[in-house]
């Protein structure tokens, strides 16, 4: 069945008609800029993902991504296509899981929005099941494998010396936490369509119990398993890690906290974690708690306040779900996948109050 989400989906879809753009101002754009792009160029959409835009461009055999935002009016911090391009062009020598960012162009009449050109990696992205060639979710050893490539592969971002590649400026540590919080409330005022009380005392609540912040990382800051690429071959290895358009420096708990509110256990179901997006709820896949506790051994850090991170990460990902929905809800986008996120925000608002009051993974 074609909603059957243990089918893997086709990797490219035809591009939808609101998202599609001149292809030939783009070819004579690209002329000359990228090896191959004399001959001529053939553009394809990836289907997945719910915000920024992604497209395969083929010349011949040599391929590329192109990535833009999302249509519509966007969050000033979200989506910015020149920070990810500036992150991706120096990361991949330290970080070889990013993948490396070729071009960026900041002029909108070339494909509606400033976008950038990547390299093609090419893995397996799971999402909403594991796959068939990963056993279908049915294997605990390749789900254990899964979970804890993703685990590591996190741990080894936040250790990158990001000064050593000239990233040193990229973000204000100081007070890192304190604006995460104060933004995301304000994302959400600018895109919710009624009011909702536990909103407002999650951000009291959140300002409250604010922990100490331990060293600044690099922050993903949008890790999530479907941003992850895993090799065909070898589920337990990562070949390579997508949307690093809000990649900062800052709290690095808040990229495990946001990670972790994704991450249902066996027995749970949508009201026990977020969309049902990660399908972390099959036999060997690591618990919240067991995440945590490697995440902390691998880095050899304090992980005692990530239950604080764990209500953020759920208060957050229920915000971005609500400005997805406010895009559909005021016709930014056609896109009926995004119908009903408004609900699945509310859900993630009340998941993340109750977690606050015990403070349980």
């Amino acid at each position: 069945m074609a909603d059957d989400p243990h089918t893997q989906p086709p990797e490219t879809i035809p591009i939808r008609e609101d998202e599609d753009f001149d292809h030939a101002t783009l070819a004579a754009y690209l002329r000359g800029k990228l090896p191959g792009s004399a001959q001529p160029l053939d553009v394809a959409q990836f289907g997945g993902g719910h915000a920024n835009l992604t497209y395969l461009l083929r010349y011949g055999a040599q391929e590329y991504v192109l990535r833009r935002p999302p249509l519509g009016p966007v969050a000033a911090t979200a989506h910015d296509m020149g920070r990810e391009y500036r992150v991706l062009s120096v990361l991949h020598r330290a970080y070889p899981l990013a993948p490396r960012a070729f071009l960026f162009c900041e002029d909108p009449s070339i494909v509606g929005a400033p976008f950038f050109v990547m390299e093609r990696r090419c893995g397996i992205v799971v999402r909403r099941a594991i796959p068939p060639q990963f056993g279908g979710g049915t294997d605990p050893a390749v789900n254990r494998a899964i979970s804890t490539v993703l685990i590591d592969a996190l741990a080894d971002l936040h250790d990158v010396d990001y000064r050593a590649i000239g990233l040193e400026s990229l973000g204000k540590p100081e007070g890192f936490l304190r604006r995460q919080i104060d933004g995301w409330a304000g994302r959400y005022e600018r895109s919710k369509t009624r009011e909702v009380q536990v909103v407002d005392d999650l951000v009291a609540w959140l300002h409250a119990s604010e922990p100490a912040a331990p060293p600044s990382t690099l922050l993903h800051n949008d890790w999530r398993l479907d941003n992850i690429m895993l090799d065909a071959a070898n589920p337990g290895r990562v070949e390579a890690v997508f949307d690093w358009d809000m990649c900062t420096l800052g709290d690095p708990l808040c990229d495990l906290g946001t990670l972790l509110a994704s991450w249902m256990e066996v027995g749970e179901g949508l009201s026990g974690a977020t969309a049902g997006t990660m399908p972390s709820n099959v036999p060997g896949f690591l618990t919240r708690r067991e995440a945590v506790e490697r995440y902390g051994a691998r880095r050899r850090v304090d992980v005692s306040a990530v239950p604080y991170y764990y209500v953020f990460g759920l208060f957050k990902i229920g915000v971005v779900l609500q400005q997805i929905y406010h895009r559909y809800h005021v016709g930014q986008t056609k896109d009926a996948r995004f119908a009903h996120f408004d609900q699945v925000a509310e859900l993630l608002f009340g998941l993340a109050q109750s977690r606050s009051e015990t403070l349980t993974l």
